[in-house]
């Protein structure tokens, strides 16, 4: 009897493991293979080598570039040196970048590791970068200044919290106010291979001020990038490894109510939205096992959708650009100004297209969220 047991244990302990292999499987998506969908005007943006994780564009057409992440268990083309924060002008008529000085800081710019970014302009028209740094692995968030006529960024203050043990991206709501996704990666080194393996439940996102800080929405698998709409109502939350975008309307208490969520075919990454129509743009991963697992004769590819009419019962979901990683690896976040199009990638290089007349569609697959 005590054998028969035994077996039965150990073969449902293998059908378990079983299961959760085919899940790892298909919350990787790991066989599926690119349809490309081209560009005709996009060069690489030069200076840009180890990454462009994130980035945001301001009304003026300057845009913030974090360069150089060290994430744990991924690819770095420039291991040795720190991260960075690089500008770019996207007025200017063949716009290259530029990195700027850090000044007047405690921060330890050896060990800058910087990864999401998010900007908040006061009624003065000064503007705050608050970025997620990850020194010798750890997470803060560092609140700049920005400083126009010297092309510098002015340290202010490093944030730590209990509630922000892991961040992953941020979206400012004031100067020191911001929503922030944690994934749990930095902070649960053991755990994290076993969290990707099982889908366990534990990322979350909190509102942070200096007055109050609290969970305000939970239960994600590997909740990472977040966005806010141009009237400031609603949260958008991208859960990567479940392939979704949550909708949240946010409330004057800073809590978050979920409304929707959308289903998607790839790993979605960093979100922006356009100031102008609200549209979504989401840099993805249309393979995570070529993220997570790279090999350079197969590398990881790169897909950018662009999501039209979120918050009605079919929003428009396009495929603005696809490709295999012969020529872009990883894209992790794009930004559009003026009919101009800014691709980045965690590791790799960024791409700058030139979409058409600001608003015009660009050619692509189409369809509805599901």
């Amino acid at each position: 009897m005590a054998k028969l047991l035994l077996l039965t244990l150990v073969g449902l302990a293998l059908a378990l493991l079983r299961d959760y292999r085919s899940s790892y499987q298909k919350r990787l998506n790991a066989f599926r293979e690119v349809t490309p969908v081209e560009l005709p005007n996009c060069n690489f943006i030069k200076g840009v080598d180890s990454g462009a994780e994130d980035l945001e564009i301001l009304p003026n057409g300057l845009a913030f570039i974090s360069s150089g992440l060290k994430y744990p268990g991924l690819k770095s083309f420039d291991p040795d040196n720190p991260g960075k924060i690089l500008l770019m002008d996207l007025k200017e008529d063949n716009p290259a970048v530029l990195e700027l000085n850090i000044i007047g800081s405690k921060l330890d710019l050896p060990s800058f590791n910087p990864h999401g970014i998010s900007t908040f302009t006061n009624e003065d028209n000064t503007v705050y970068l608050l970025v997620v740094n990850h020194p010798d692995s750890k997470s803060t968030v560092e609140l700049f200044k920005y400083q126009e006529e010297e092309k510098s960024l002015l340290h202010l203050k490093t944030i730590k919290h209990k509630l922000l043990p892991s961040v992953n991206d941020i979206v400012a709501v004031g100067p020191e106010h911001f929503y922030a996704t944690n994934d749990h990666y930095f902070a649960d080194p053991y755990f994290r291979s076993w969290e990707m393996y099982l889908g366990l439940a534990w990322s979350y996102v909190v509102y942070y001020s200096p007055e109050d800080v609290r969970v305000v929405a939970e239960g994600f698998d590997f909740a990472n990038g977040i966005s806010i709409s141009p009237d400031g109502k609603y949260v958008y939350i991208a859960e990567l490894l479940a392939h979704k975008i949550h909708v949240y309307e946010k409330h004057a208490n800073w809590t978050l109510t979920p409304l929707k969520s959308l289903d998607f075919d790839t790993l979605v990454d960093n979100i922006s939205v356009d100031p102008v129509t609200g549209d979504l743009w989401v840099g993805c991963h249309p393979n995570g096992v070529k993220i997570f697992v790279y090999d350079s004769e197969n590398p990881p590819a790169s897909e950018v959708i662009r999501i039209q009419n979120i918050l009605t019962e079919e929003p428009t979901v396009t495929v603005v650009y696809a490709e295999n990683g012969t020529m872009l690896q990883g894209s992790t976040v794009a930004s559009v100004y003026q009919g101009k199009l800014l691709i980045g990638t965690v590791f790799h290089k960024a791409l700058y297209c030139e979409l058409g007349q600001p608003g015009e569609r660009p050619p692509a697959a189409s369809g509805s969220a599901h």
